[in-house]
């Protein structure tokens, strides 16, 4: 047990009171930074006022470097890094002004209103990115910002005057790869493509890297791989680009070309019949051409197809190509991340737990499972947090000062909204 186990009445109120000051604190940084923000548009917007007022509008780039100058010299702040603030609290005031207002008014932390602006920054019309903003408020009051982000591409992604299918086809034009050289012997190789293939490769990579570091080793065969996941996936993305197998780090017994991706699709109905324009879905997070969504669901081996209805979002169904253990899929396609109140780790890197522990007689049902992160798996077990599923799989987490904090499914992208609808509550 942990010594948080045995905490007195007077230690528990003391912690209470501890993270309720950090939450007001929190707030009022908040709102600082929204007021700083305010003052760096004025002065975006002084520099280029004295500009035009001198007939000089095409050294507007020099008066803002002249402010950023002084305001760097004075913060003793580089004034490229000024300027660069300026313009980004430029775009936040006068682009997203209801978001910089929620935030100055402590509604909305500074992380929460980036992640909102960057979802919803392809939006030309000012009406729509007020309504789109509008929508995001009361979710990201209750959400921490990892998990805002997805919900806000989701949202914005209703307030798109061109379909995923055609902006996709634009995109596709600027896929592209790079090399960019690092201090100390090292370079950088990127590459931007198809969201599906991206993904798919991404996860093929980390399950070739988590098969290197299962693997015995060497002369001692309990030896274990001394590389992080990230060095695994850089050395076997460098061997595959140049032998075309895994060679140079494969597994004694040559198991990591068999490694294919797998990747959740999400799919309304009506969609994949053809007469829907919802967006499908690549692991509940990115928005994915229809065709690509069709293939996949249709045949790919590696992808779980996540059926959904149109109007509800409703899970309908999951299935694939070559099936696996229906209760899993099942609970991946609902919890889509860890359970735990502001967690977004994928639910396909989650341990699957059971709300009552099945050595002492809890079923192995969908009512009794959820995914849980090794970290918050490790938390429910060895703290006083705990855990109780509610109805329609909405968890009640109790923590050790008795504050209950709830964390929903996360709605499935497939509900379709008319001009007069009202999205339903997240």
């Amino acid at each position: 047990m942990t010594a948080l186990m045995d905490a007195t009445v007077e230690q528990v109120a003391t912690l209470g009171a501890l993270t309720d000051s950090v939450v007001e604190i929190e707030r009022t940084i908040s709102s600082l930074q929204a007021a700083r923000d305010g003052l760096l548009a004025l002065g975006s917007r002084f520099a280029l006022d004295v500009a035009q007022q001198g007939g000089h509008e095409d050294f507007g780039d020099m008066a803002l470097r002249t402010v950023a100058a002084e305001m760097g010299a004075a913060l003793r702040v580089s004034d490229r890094t000024v300027q660069r603030r300026m313009a980004e609290a430029s775009f936040l005031v006068e682009q997203f002004p209801s978001v910089w207002q929620a935030q100055g008014a402590g509604r909305i932390s500074a992380s929460h209103a980036r992640v909102i602006i960057d979802a919803g920054a392809h939006l030309d019309d000012a009406a729509d990115r007020d309504a789109y903003a509008e929508q995001m408020f009361g979710f990201a009051e209750t959400e921490s910002p990892n998990r805002v982000a997805r919900m806000a591409r989701r949202v914005a992604e209703r307030f798109q005057p061109r379909s995923i299918d055609e902006r996709h086809q634009d995109a596709r034009d600027r896929r592209g790869a790079w090399m960019k050289d690092r201090a100390d012997g090292q370079a950088e190789f990127g590459l931007v493509g198809p969201a599906a293939l991206v993904h798919g490769a991404f996860d093929r990579i980390t399950g070739m890297a988590k098969g290197v570091q299962g693997a015995p080793g060497g002369d001692n065969e309990d030896a274990a791989d001394p590389r992080t996941i990230d060095q695994l996936r850089s050395d076997l993305a460098l061997d595959l680009l140049l032998t075309g197998a895994p060679a140079g780090h494969d597994t004694p017994d040559g198991l990591l070309a068999t490694i294919t991706a797998h990747v959740s699709v999400t799919v309304p109905v009506t969609t994949l019949i053809g007469t829907g324009t919802t967006p499908a879905e690549l692991d509940g997070r990115v928005p994915i051409d229809t065709a690509t969504a069709k293939e996949l669901a249709g045949a790919a081996s590696g992808w779980d197809r996540i059926l959904t209805h149109p109007i509800t979002g409703n899970l309908l169904a999951v299935d694939r190509y070559r099936p696996s253990a229906h209760l899993t899929r099942h609970l991946k396609a609902r919890d889509q991340r860890c359970r735990f109140p502001t967690c977004g780790l994928p639910a396909r890197d989650c341990d699957i737990d059971h709300h009552q522990d099945a050595a002492l007689g809890g079923a192995t049902t969908l009512e009794n499972l959820g995914d849980l992160c090794r970290r918050h798996h490790v938390l429910k077990h060895h703290t006083p947090w705990h855990v109780e599923q509610l109805d329609t799989g909405v968890y009640a987490w109790t923590s050790p000062t008795g504050k209950v904090y709830l964390d929903r499914p996360p709605p499935q992208n497939t509900v379709t909204f008319t001009e007069d609808d009202t999205p339903p509550p997240f």
